[in-house]
């Protein structure tokens, strides 16, 4: 067996738990870790379910009721970016900042305008999408961090798909059926790459954890 095949050792729960060859050294995938995997999964793909299940409303039943899937999409998104696995530990801080953020001003206009008239006064009120720009940021961030790791197609469509789509709108260079029809295939690109996760190896979600230690690591140094 090479130092790039993968062995198994028995952990302390009777566990099998993969060993792998890291850049600096080798470490485990352990039963925490595959959890992990499967909820960032799960959460993806219940943001994208969400998505897509708004849009659907707005486009079939009309604008006035499709703001509540995104009760779900803001609950699972936050979710997705607190199980997500980045190298560098100030981007995933950033994304959740901006989750953060997007929420507390979607909350604001849900206070101030009224449930019903959300959405119509998003459309209409151009200026109100900064207000709420800062949850599809850190939605496309999550787009890019996947296109970064495993160059699916999907991926790089929901990460210039949404922005395109809130950009157009705001300077109003797109008119609403162009809008409509780029949030919707963001939506079916966020649906369809969760769903392809589904089949990948748990250590693919969760990369090279020598590096999370070496950097874990190299922080304690510094501080001390």
């Amino acid at each position: 067996m090479t130092e790039n095949e993968n062995c198994s050792i028995i952990s302390e729960n009777n566990a099998i738990e993969p060993e792998f060859q890291g850049i600096y050294g080798r470490y485990r995938i352990t039963v925490k870790d595959q959890m992990e995997v499967k909820l960032y999964r799960i959460s993806v793909l219940l943001c994208g379910i969400s998505f897509c299940a708004g849009l659907v409303q707005w486009i079939v039943l009309g604008a006035n009721w499709a703001w509540i899937w995104l009760l779900p999409m803001a609950i699972s998104l936050g979710l997705a970016l607190q199980w997500i696995h980045i190298y560098l530990r100030p981007i995933q801080i950033s994304l959740q900042l901006l989750w953060a953020l997007g929420c507390c001003g979607i909350g604001v206009l849900l206070w101030k305008l009224g449930a019903e008239r959300f959405l119509p006064n998003l459309v209409n009120q151009r200026e109100l999408t900064f207000v709420i720009g800062p949850f599809f940021a850190a939605l496309t961030g999550l787009g890019f961090k996947e296109f970064f790791c495993f160059r699916r197609p999907e991926a790089i469509g929901l990460t210039l798909l949404l922005p395109i789509s809130l950009i157009g709108h705001i300077t109003g260079i797109m008119n609403e059926i162009f809008i409509m029809i780029f949030l919707f295939l963001s939506g079916v690109m966020l649906l369809l790459l969760s769903i392809r996760k589904f089949g990948m190896e748990a250590s693919s979600d969760i990369g090279d954890k020598s590096v999370f230690n070496y950097l874990k690591n190299q922080k304690i140094a510094t501080n001390l």
